[in-house]
């Protein structure tokens, strides 16, 4: 299959890869030129610009944020000229976005699907991303070839593209609310005299096992949060589209609120390029913690 992928950030740029080792055909473009070169070494064919992969039977996009895909995908006069009959968007974006975008795409004869993933850079490179798809059965048909080689389970969450991201948002609404529990709780045992890393020991032995306590934990217990694989800036970014949601949905969200403070006050101290796990200094801080006890 021909795809056009664009946005090479760590994310897009290991699941563009996946789709270039899986034998598809794919044109790349991204704002910095670096990923695309890495891409063409391993045999993606570079793009003059973004109404070139318009031009691919399938386009896929990984940007940053709303404002990205509003200024590069969003273009009425660019998804005219397109040629282009599907759009798989797996952004984090809002699902108000989501919804909008579906309604231009169709406008313009395009399919839509939104498909936001679960996972970091490492799962992405090794095809091991969870795949939140949403959109017409006909369309996730087509994509499956596509989130097969970038995934291990697709999960179909209907025909609303908006519903994908309504699930992504509220997951990391979830994961990071884990991750400033470990943290808190990691401040008391070590503030306590009891080493964080025994106490998550226990926790990932008994009663929390699994991918999120073990990997944000390690990274707590031992203060190390760079390289950011996943930035807290962008954490930041999650939260707010779930209080956003949450808001259009009039759903009261009081532990997200509390969360974006903490990641504010974060970024306010400077960890905004840190990893999401950083956002555990500011529990110490209030602790008055200064040496780390592992």
């Amino acid at each position: 299959m021909h795809v056009g992928f664009i946005g090479l950030g760590a994310m897009g740029r290991a699941m563009a890869g996946r789709l270039v080792a899986a034998g598809h055909q794919v044109t790349v473009w991204n704002r910095s030129p670096e990923p695309v070169a890495e891409l063409v070494k391993q045999g993606a064919r570079p793009a003059d610009g973004i109404a070139e992969v318009l031009r691919s039977d399938v386009v896929v996009s990984m940007l940053a944020n709303d404002a990205a895909v509003e200024s590069l995908l969003l273009d009425e006069d660019a998804l005219a000229a397109a040629t282009t009959d599907l759009h798989v968007n797996m952004a984090t974006i809002s699902p108000a976005l989501a919804k909008r975008a579906a309604e231009l795409h169709g406008k313009h004869g395009i399919g839509y699907v939104a498909a936001p993933v679960l996972g970091r850079p490492e799962a992405a490179a090794g095809g091991n991303l969870n795949i939140l798809a949403a959109g017409s059965d006909a369309l996730l048909d087509r994509a499956a070839p596509l989130f097969d080689a970038m995934g291990r389970h697709t999960y179909r969450l209907g025909e609303q593209p908006q519903l994908a991201n309504v699930a992504k948002v509220s997951a990391n609404f979830m994961l990071f609310s884990a991750v400033e529990a470990f943290a808190e709780a990691a401040t008391l045992a070590e503030a306590s005299g009891l080493a964080p890393a025994d106490l998550l020991e226990v926790l990932t032995g008994s009663i929390f096992p699994g991918p999120i306590y073990s990997g944000y934990g390690s990274m707590i217990v031992a203060g190390r949060y760079e390289p950011a694989a996943f930035k807290l800036a962008l954490a930041l970014k999650d939260v707010n589209l779930a209080l956003d949601t949450a808001a259009d949905a009039k759903v009261p969200l009081p532990l997200g609120s509390l969360l974006r403070d903490a990641l504010l006050e974060s970024i306010a101290h400077g960890d905004g390029e840190r990893d999401g796990a950083a956002i555990a200094e500011t529990a110490r801080r209030h602790a008055n913690l200064t040496e780390r006890r592992s």
